[in-house]
């Protein structure tokens, strides 16, 4: 794909969905975002619509007002927003666990059900996002896991259902130096030594799977630390 052109970002005010609006402007792509938080400004304006991805009538109005300014077709999407709540499954109350199904799974399938009616005929591409728990299982982490878990099914089956119509790449990225830790609780925080990856690095991996040639599928990238501990 030569053309970077109008990429939707679901979750791109911060982390590494910040990191790929930064990569998409640097590649003269146009950066399309919905989160729940403003985007910051630095580096120029950004076409936002606020929507809480776990609302799915939100979400559709957002990427329908997003389509509608880009005023061309969308040639990518890119669905890294997500949430979690750490814990024992009878520690963690269930409206927090349920929201994190709500934003991580259903709040991805909902953007890219939105977001199909305006995407390029000619070499549009999806990327969703997992994690390295979405293939390994660890404890304290059932709601996550569980989300990440099925974005790998919702991923792999959504690949299989659009084969030869739209590119879909699953990316299951290692932690990384975002907010994402913030606010937790000691004990569910990166250790002070942990290697983790940087963000822009990462958007770099979703860029190239943007921009393959049609017919040219990465149908799946592992993308952390050489010493990320949470993969294999």
């Amino acid at each position: 794909m030569d053309e970077l052109g109008n990429i939707l970002i679901a979750g791109g005010a911060s982390g590494l969905g910040a990191a790929t609006v930064r990569a998409v402007r640097r590649a003269g792509g146009t950066p399309l975002v919905i989160d729940i938080a403003e985007p910051d400004h630095d580096g120029g304006e950004v076409a936002y619509r606020r929507a809480d991805l776990a609302d799915t009538a939100a979400v559709e109005n957002a990427v329908a007002e997003l389509a509608g300014v880009a005023g061309q077709p969308l040639r990518g999407v890119f669905t890294p927003a997500g949430v979690d709540s750490c814990g024992r499954l009878d520690h963690v109350p269930a409206k927090d666990w349920e929201r994190v199904l709500h934003v991580n799974l259903l709040g991805t399938a909902a953007v890219i059900r939105a977001a199909l009616p305006y995407l390029d005929s000619a070499g549009a591409r999806i990327v969703t996002c997992a994690s390295t728990l979405g293939i390994k299982a660890v404890s304290d982490a059932t709601a996550y896991c569980a989300s990440k878990f099925g974005v790998v099914g919702f991923t792999r089956a959504l690949a299989a259902e659009l084969a030869g119509e739209v590119g879909v790449t699953l990316l299951i990225p290692g932690g990384m130096t975002t907010p994402f830790f913030d606010g937790r609780a000691e004990q569910y925080k990166p250790p002070p030594d942990a290697k983790l990856n940087d963000p822009d690095q990462v958007a770099e991996a979703v860029l190239f799977a943007l921009r393959q040639p049609i017919g040219s599928e990465i149908r799946e990238m592992v993308v952390c630390s050489s010493e990320e501990a949470s993969w294999p």
